[in-house]
């Protein structure tokens, strides 16, 4: 029995590394976490309010969504005449499958919304001046990416609610001058939403973009370092910098734990949605975008593809070109600059909340400019006529704020942005619970 007990011996020295043995793995773990931050950091930068987790809760649910799509591809068919039946037997014959596709499918959804208030919070706080602000350019390249992560997702179901969407979607870069075209037909394969869209959509979301989306993650979080971390206050007092490990790591874990907890309990009470099989001849009434596009499609209603594609793309490149607009880095890590800087904002969000609804239904049911206009190219009088209107009403609210609040132009530039970002999120609610059939207005309650 001598050789059973060295072979127990054996065994149970594997299974229990010894002491430097697991002293080399703690090593090799808090290295692994060191790389992504710096040995230290302040204390004031560890305080949630600083962050929120935003970015953390990004990264986490890009993690997340890679790995619940490798699973799922197991039992996916990239065919037209095979994809809605797979999709069918996740949801309804394999083990988890159904709770796996949810957590995918409203990860990807709360992705698109934490990135969103990512950006509204490294706004808020400052954090895409001096040398941070390539940075601010690459994290608006993550939010693009993010955008065609959701929308070539979404047609891979393959139902009525995928394809007519994107149908509705990718109409709208016909638009775009020049390359809006071949764009289109390249996505696409052809003329239509078809056999060579789905095969091409879902190449686009399972192998490319999962690579560029790590490369970016990875680039994003190494120029956070070496921009040296969060924006903080100036401090009167000398700052106290505590280890990395375990006071960043601990708080980090806590947000993930209760970020994945919600997520799996929200999955398990509203299961992604599955509605019938694409039917190009059926179209639905209303045919609405994806609902982070619908505050484009509700411009749409209102003036020429042209003009809204036009002020659409006029606000990204103005928050590309913000670290240039404004340089001063006297009040950075202050949310809203100062005591003026938050009334402007609040000032900036209560004109969008009641303007635009305001003129939401002036358009629809009063001015009606092609037909005032009638002797007039409707590219200009339904184009470029509101065009100029709405980027001189968005000088006048900056001036506004300059003049009635003696702002400074970081100040006023935050009752801006709060203006431009609400109307965006009140465009959205009307696009997605106030346009009925026929996208007419309609009362959902």
């Amino acid at each position: 029995m001598s050789w059973l007990n060295a072979m127990i011996d054996r065994l149970r020295y594997r299974s229990v590394p010894p002491p430097e043995d697991r002293s080399r793995m703690r090593a090799v773990a808090n290295n692994l976490v060191l790389h992504l931050h710096p040995t230290r950091v302040p204390a004031p930068a560890l305080r949630f309010s600083r962050t929120w987790g935003l970015g953390g809760i990004s990264a986490l649910l890009s993690v997340l969504l890679i790995a619940t799509g490798v699973l799922l591809m197991f039992r996916y068919d990239a065919s037209i005449e095979r994809a809605y039946p797979a999709v069918q037997a996740m949801e309804t014959v394999i083990p988890f499958g159904s709770l796996l596709r949810g957590i995918h499918h409203w990860a990807g959804n709360l992705l698109m919304i934490t990135v969103v208030l990512h950006m509204v919070r490294v706004f808020a706080s400052g954090g895409f001046r001096g040398e941070r602000r390539m940075n601010w350019v690459v994290g608006l390249g993550m939010l693009v990416l993010v955008l065609t992560f959701n929308f070539t997702g979404y047609l891979l179901p393959w139902d009525q609610l995928a394809f007519w969407a994107i149908t509705v979607g990718t109409g709208l870069l016909i638009y775009v001058p020049l390359v809006g075209q071949a764009i289109s037909d390249f996505l696409l394969g052809g003329p239509e939403v078809a056999q060579s869209a789905l095969r091409n959509f879902y190449a686009l979301h399972v192998a490319l973009l999962p690579v560029v989306l790590i490369f970016g993650l990875s680039y994003h979080f190494w120029r956070v370092r070496k921009d040296g971390g969060v924006t903080i206050p100036p401090q009167s007092e000398q700052v106290t910098k505590l280890t990395t490990i375990p006071h960043l790591v601990t708080a980090e874990l806590g947000v993930a734990l209760i970020t994945l907890a919600g997520l799996v309990i929200f999955a398990m009470a509203v299961p992604a949605p599955l509605e019938a099989l694409a039917n190009a001849a059926h179209p639905p009434n209303p045919a609405k975008a994806a609902w982070y596009f619908l505050g484009v499609q509700e411009l749409l209603m209102h003036m020429h593809p042209l003009a809204a594609l036009s002020l659409a793309a006029s606000g990204l490149l103005g928050l590309a070109v913000l670290p240039l607009w404004d340089r001063d880095t006297s009040d950075e890590g202050v949310y809203f600059r100062s005591q003026t800087g938050r009334r402007a904002g609040m000032i900036g969000a209560a004109l969008a909340i009641v303007l635009t609804p305001l003129l939401v239904l002036v358009d629809e049911l009063w001015l009606d400019l092609p037909t005032l206009l009638a002797p007039i190219s409707t590219l200009i009088s339904n184009g470029l006529l509101p065009l100029l209107l709405t980027l001189g009403g968005l000088a006048g609210i900056y001036a506004g704020l300059r003049g009635a609040l003696r702002a400074r132009h970081s100040e006023a530039l935050v009752g801006l942005f709060s203006f431009v970002m609400v109307a965006l999120v009140v465009l959205t609610a009307v696009g997605i619970w106030f346009r009925g059939p026929n996208m007419a207005l309609v009362w959902p309650f």
